[in-house]
């Protein structure tokens, strides 16, 4: 909490908002309970309470000085951070890993540690030169297929599994439909269709984009197993 405060005071915030963010914060108890039995009152000496409306906007500004020196491309979207960079040369590996350890040195400080475990190292082309890399002391593990916010992605960038996921989830809500609805009017049908089946072939669509026949293909097969419900 402490240093979410003094961040708060580098940013130029107005002192009296300060405050009031210092005051909601200070003077928190807790305490839980286990098999019917409560334990004393403790004070919350970090953190935000979860669920309040200021706890993103908060999280924002502590970590906005994180990866400010970092040479490479990295990316933050609310508590996933990624690094990217080219290496061809052991040089341009070096600078990646002098950026990895600058990520450490700022959770260190800060008091908020990656997951080591769930940290890896996809490696894209087909002439890449495969680099091991350190988190700290752990040795980052190699993947070869992540899903990232929602989307399955590869080494070879292909969207195939993708696709075929999409397409999975989309079939099984509309065989929910088929077996849990037993009108086959159109102005049922089509209304739950666009609802509950299209946001799954269509979930950042303008990122893995279908450009494929055979994507494209498995793709209207859901379309037509609808259409053939009417």
């Amino acid at each position: 909490m402490g240093n979410l405060l003094t961040k708060l005071e580098k940013t130029g915030i107005n002192m009296k908002i300060e405050r009031w963010i210092r005051n909601w914060l200070k003077g928190r108890l807790q305490r839980v309970t286990l098999k019917g039995e409560l334990s004393g009152w403790k004070e919350v000496t970090s953190g935000v309470p979860q669920g309040s409306v200021l706890g993103p906007i908060l999280f924002h500004l502590f970590i906005i000085d994180l990866g400010t020196k970092s040479w490479n491309v990295l990316i933050k979207f609310a508590d996933d951070t990624k690094l990217g960079g080219i290496a061809n040369t052991e040089k341009d590996r070096d600078i990646i890993q002098e950026d990895l350890d600058d990520l450490v040195n700022w959770s260190n400080s800060n008091r908020m540690k990656f997951n080591s475990e769930k940290c890896k190292i996809m490696n894209l082309g087909i002439n890449n030169k495969n680099f091991c890399y350190k988190l700290g002391t752990h040795h980052l593990e190699v993947t070869e297929e992540e899903k990232d916010l929602g989307i399955l992605v590869d080494h070879r960038m292909s969207m195939s599994r993708q696709c075929d996921m999409a397409v999975k989830k989309a079939n099984a809500v509309l065989g929910c439909i088929r077996r849990g609805i037993s009108s086959r009017y159109k102005q049922v049908l089509v209304p739950l269709y666009k609802a509950l089946v299209r946001p799954h072939l269509e979930y950042c669509v303008q990122f893995w984009s279908p450009m494929f026949k055979k994507y494209e293909f498995k793709l209207e097969q859901v379309q037509r197993r609808a259409t053939r419900m009417i």
